[in-house]
């Protein structure tokens, strides 16, 4: 493996590109899958059976289709109702994290919905002493506590998010992967193990500086608890 090749100024800012590309998508689909698996898991835990029954089926439909495929259909079908070409950086960036926000929401929406079901029915049963409706209850009594306890698991999801990000290497997307291969197309055959080890270490030192995060969160919550 030759490392003089990262003297190259060009190489690490395609580097850098890459990864930036990787973190925007990554920190853009965990709001956005929060965001969209909030209500859901709300919907989930209803009285209202249509409500309900769609969450479930969201849910359902998005845990039992494979990442790849969702990324193929979203990629190649989202510039035909959007005004944006596929082959430029907003058109794999776009898709990306609407694919991601949408397919992981069905997973924080299970979180979320186990994160509502720790906080006990006294504290929902309060609210309503307060006179608050169903909505009030849960943004002012029993999220805000849902939160606390599920944050561990939100930041393990996030996790396993920033690795299948690089996914999108299928679709030419300009990722930290993506752009390490190409460089290793471009320099030569023999660069190839010298970037794919590049990506493989920063991926590890990231996702075992979260694990470790993690774990204090973990304990942290238990001493409140």
């Amino acid at each position: 493996m030759d490392f003089s090749i990262l003297q190259n100024h060009d190489v690490i800012q395609t580097l850098i590109a890459g990864f930036k590309f990787t973190v925007t998508v990554t920190i853009l689909s965990i709001i956005g899958g929060i965001l969209i698996g909030t209500p859901l898991a709300m919907m989930r835990l209803s009285d209202n059976k249509v409500a309900s029954n769609f969450a479930k089926a969201y849910v359902d439909f998005f845990r039992g289709v494979p990442l790849i495929q969702v990324i193929f259909i979203f990629y190649f079908l989202l510039p035909k109702f959007f005004e944006f070409q596929s082959d430029t950086y907003y058109g794999p960036l776009f898709s990306s994290v609407v694919t991601f926000a949408i397919f992981e929401a069905a997973f924080f929406s299970e979180i979320v919905r186990s994160g509502i079901q720790s906080v006990s029915k006294g504290q929902v049963n309060a609210g309503y002493a307060l006179g608050f409706t169903y909505g009030q209850t849960m943004s002012n009594v029993v999220l805000p506590q849902a939160f606390r306890n599920m944050l561990p698991v939100i930041l393990t999801q996030s996790i396993v998010l920033f690795q299948d990000v690089s996914l999108v290497y299928v679709i030419s997307a300009p990722d930290f992967l993506g752009n390490a291969n190409t460089l290793a197309n471009t320099y030569g055959a023999e660069t190839k193990a010298t970037f794919y080890l590049i990506v493989a270490v920063v991926y590890f030192c990231i996702s075992f500086a979260l694990s470790r995060l993690v774990k204090r969160l973990h304990q942290k919550i238990a001493i409140i608890r």
